[in-house]
């Protein structure tokens, strides 16, 4: 099965895993995408994928507007997630659990 990503905006410099990711090539679907891209570690379907490298501190950019910011470099082909960006609209995302996204700051008794 063909891996495919989509990015939704032309300035976008992350598209949306359309297919579970594994290492290899990957064909980016979407307006002014990039026909194909090498994709470096396994990402989840429905995640988001690095389109060029992505500087620590840069902006996140996904439906042509920013709504994150890297919190270390993030290469090219790869997964971006919680456990390398922050969200500019949620305050807790730092501290939610990358694959399930439950509170890791608060304890269940």
């Amino acid at each position: 099965m063909e891996q495919t990503a989509f990015r939704i905006h032309p300035e976008d410099n992350v598209a949306t895993a359309l297919t579970p990711l594994a290492p290899g090539e990957v064909s980016i679907l979407g307006d002014g995408a990039p026909e194909r891209i090498a994709c470096v570690e396994a990402v989840p379907n429905s995640h988001k994928i690095a389109l060029r490298d992505i500087a620590e501190g840069e902006k996140i950019i996904k439906y042509g507007v920013p709504i994150g910011c890297a919190t270390k470099a993030i290469p090219r082909g790869s997964w971006v997630h919680l456990h390398v960006m922050r969200s500019l609209y949620d305050e807790r995302s730092s501290h939610l659990d990358i694959n399930t996204g439950a509170p890791k700051d608060t304890k269940y008794e």
